[in-house]
This record gives C-alpha cells, sequence and structure tokens, in this order.
C-alpha cells in the first residue's frame, strides 16, 4: 500500500480525475436524458442503479483491457477495397463505430419526436415508458461505450490498475452528486434537452472519428488507418469538441434571453390601451 503513495502516483490520480471529469460530460448528459424515458416513481433509482452497475463494469472493464490490451488492440480484419475504404478494425473500431451509430440515431429520434409532439403536457407522461430495467441496462451499456475512450486515455497516463480504479470511482460518485441536478435542470427547462440531443448528436461524430486510426494507434502502424475515398477518418480532437459545446450553449442562452425579451414587449404592447397603441403608430 506505501508503494502506491508516492508523488507520481498522486499527481497521475489527479490527472486521472481531471481526465474522467471532463470525458464523462456526456456521458452524465446521456444519463439524465435516458433516465426520463422510465416510470417517474422510478427515475431517481434508475440513475442511481444505472451509475452503480456501470461503474463497477468500468472497473472491471479496466482490468480485462490492462491484461488483454494487446489482445484487444490486434486487427482481426483489414479492409482492402482500394480507393473506397481501407484500414485495419479490431475491438475498439468496433465498439466506437458502434456506438456512435447508435447515439446518432438516438439523438435524431428523439429530436424527431419533439418536432412532431402536438401536446408538450401529455409528451412529459408519455415518454416515461420504458422499463425501469430497460433504462438501467441502457444507461449501463451506453456508460461503457462512452467509458472505453476515457479507459484508454487512462492507460496513457498510468496502467496502476488501484489509481486507475479509484480515478473511475471518484468519476462515479460525482455523476451520482450531479445526476438528479442535471435531470431536474432539464426536465424545468425543456428547450436545453433538444440542446442536450444536439450534443449527443456530435458526440456520436467524435465516436465514428475515434474508430478510424484506433486500430493504426495500438499497433503503431500508420497503414491500418481506415481512409474512405482515400481521406483518413480523423477524431475531433476534445478542445474542437467543447468549443462546439460552448457554442451551442452561448446561442442557446442568447436565444433564449431574447425570446424572453420579446416576450415581455408582446405582453406590454397588449397592455396598452386601444387609444395609445393606434397614437404610438
Amino acid at each position: 500500500m506505501a508503494e502506491l503513495l508516492t508523488i507520481e502516483n498522486l499527481g497521475h490520480l489527479v490527472m486521472l480525475c481531471f481526465l474522467q471529469a471532463v470525458l464523462g460530460f456526456d456521458n452524465l448528459l446521456y444519463i439524465s436524458i435516458e433516465s426520463q424515458r422510465a416510470p417517474v416513481a422510478h427515475q431517481k433509482a434508475v440513475r442511481f442503479w444505472g451509475i452503480i452497475v456501470a461503474v463497477a463494469l468500468r472497473v472491471i472493464l479496466l482490468f480485462v483491457m490492462i491484461h488483454l490490451i494487446d489482445a484487444l488492440a490486434t486487427p482481426f480484419f483489414v479492409l482492402d477495397w482500394d480507393g473506397v475504404l481501407e484500414g485495419g478494425v479490431n475491438f475498439a473500431t468496433c465498439v466506437f463505430v458502434i456506438g456512435g451509430v447508435f447515439i446518432m440515431y438516438t439523438a435524431v429520434k428523439e429530436i424527431s419526436h419533439m418536432l412532431s409532439v402536438q401536446n408538450l403536457h401529455t409528451d412529459v407522461n408519455a415518454k416515461a415508458g420504458k422499463s425501469a430495467m430497460g433504462v438501467v441496462m441502457m444507461i449501463v451499456l451506453m456508460n461503457l461505450i462512452f467509458s472505453f475512450d476515457s479507459v484508454l486515455s487512462a492507460l496513457a497516463i498510468t496502467d496502476v490498475f488501484p489509481i486507475l480504479a479509484t480515478a473511475i470511482i471518484l468519476s462515479g460518485l460525482a455523476m451520482l452528486l450531479l445526476a438528479d441536478g442535471v435531470t431536474r435542470f432539464l426536465e424545468k427547462n425543456r428547450m436545453y434537452e433538444v440542446l442536450g440531443l444536439f450534443i449527443l448528436l456530435i458526440v456520436g461524430v467524435v465516436l465514428l472519428g475515434e474508430a478510424g486510426p484506433a486500430a493504426a494507434h495500438a499497433m503503431h502502424d500508420d497503414t491500418l488507418q481506415i481512409r474512405v475515398f482515400g481521406y483518413d477518418i480523423i477524431p475531433m480532437s476534445k478542445s474542437t469538441f467543447y468549443f462546439s459545446v460552448l457554442v451551442l450553449v452561448a446561442v442557446e442562452v442568447i436565444q433564449s434571453g431574447y425570446k424572453r425579451k420579446l416576450d415581455r414587449e408582446r405582453q406590454a404592447v397588449q397592455g396598452q390601451p386601444v387609444e395609445s397603441r393606434t397614437i404610438g403608430g
């Protein structure tokens, strides 16, 4: 135990906690949105158990990846459709592609549903149509997909299992503390749920981008880089992703403020006597 409490390991723990916090934002957003699909009486329990089970499985995933990292990194299929589709496919490639496509599908489906719904009050009650167990399983599954990238990034910092597991557990506790608050905020401000879905759409694109160099980075072989019509599939940088998120949030905040201002002006005009409105033009 004493050998773990070194300055180097403590520094790694701080870096890993920061990494988990940054990469966990999209995960927390998904949990908050997906938990609203469960029966209202069970939504808090769904978030709690979804996060608890997901964190436990993430620690197991970490343990497996430390011991099987070489086997998981080895491509099991090489695409060689010259000039159209080329590159290596390994376990990480499949995880990123499946996860990215599913998240994009979920976001587009929910956005389409919001555009087609006729009664928002009825929709709030109708959303809670999935079983609590089904929602928990979906949260756990998507948490593992989200965590795959963060586990790979964490292994680049250190391979000391207790330090990595501690960072994962601390990030899980942070999600437990924040999940209810984020969900309440989205329930009270439904226009931000649309913003959250668009952010998830970008997350899906990011995951698809991560699939491109997954095998190439693992094997240190540029020939395994996935190329489509001769163009490399390159992942979006984290700084670009969070800049995009900040721009979306800023636009939504400004637009909401402007809309409230217009509503106040309309109410003020409607409250004026007919004569004064006529005189004023």
